[in-house]
């Protein structure tokens, strides 16, 4: 049996400090249980160095300059899309997640789930790395899914993989904040089979969070995820 090609997507804005880590990390989790064919470096308009250090590293560079982290992530699916991989998974770039954890977080695939996300809520979180604004809009997100769809979801998690067929069935459209949240509800939607995995999660590497560190970031992302839900509640 042919071990499943695995591609990786990493949205980056301004991470040239932490990228060349999680490059690495990722690189060296590979196992023989798949085979880890590229990693893709979505460059969100960085006015760093965040592009050369992705190709220095070995990382193909798509060039998503529409800001916005789902805009990234699309920018990247479609360059992907000529030749697709069996699996795709997400990462963020700025170090928060632990790239050593790809095995765990695909091989709920490799079993026959369809999306698996790593949970934040259910790992080890760094004291700080995850703030009382986001734990409270993944509780409250986790509390709509639930409500609405009956759905157990702890977190919305960026470390997260997915089967290339079912992705291509959620026709993922959003280009902002609610990237994630959309991902997951069109998922129970479309009755696929969902897991959570519990991950590591530590402060960023450096800076401070384009979503989190900021009050536009916080208030938007709320509001986006309220909005994604009941959109696609809605059939939207």
């Amino acid at each position: 049996m042919t071990a499943p090609l695995v591609d990786v997507v990493i949205p980056a804005l301004n991470e040239a400090g932490a990228l060349p880590g999680v490059l690495a990390g990722l690189r060296a989790a590979a196992t023989p249980g798949f085979v880890l064919r590229t990693i893709v470096v979505a460059d969100n308009g960085s006015t760093d160095a965040t592009a050369g250090v992705a190709r220095a590293a070995g990382a193909r560079v798509v060039a998503a300059p529409r800001r916005g982290y789902g805009s990234a992530c699309l920018a990247a699916l479609a360059a992907l899309r000529a030749a697709p991989p069996a699996i795709v998974v997400f990462i963020d770039a700025d170090g928060s997640d632990d790239p050593s954890q790809l095995p765990e977080v695909v091989a709920p695939l490799l079993a026959g789930a369809d999306l698996v996300i790593g949970s934040r809520a259910l790992g080890e979180r760094e004291a700080g790395a995850l703030t009382p604004v986001q734990a409270f809009g993944n509780a409250l997100a986790a509390f709509l899914m639930r409500a609405l769809y009956g759905a157990r979801f702890t977190d919305l998690g960026p470390f997260r993989a997915i089967r290339w067929e079912a992705l291509e069935r959620l026709r993922m459209r959003d280009r902002d904040y609610g990237w994630t949240v959309e991902m997951q509800t069109r998922a129970l939607r479309a009755r696929l089979a969902c897991v959570e995995v519990p991950v590591r999660y530590r402060r960023r590497a450096a800076g401070r969070s384009k979503v989190a560190g900021t009050v536009r970031g916080v208030f938007g992302a709320g509001w986006k995820i309220l909005f994604t839900i009941g959109r696609v509640r809605l059939g939207g």
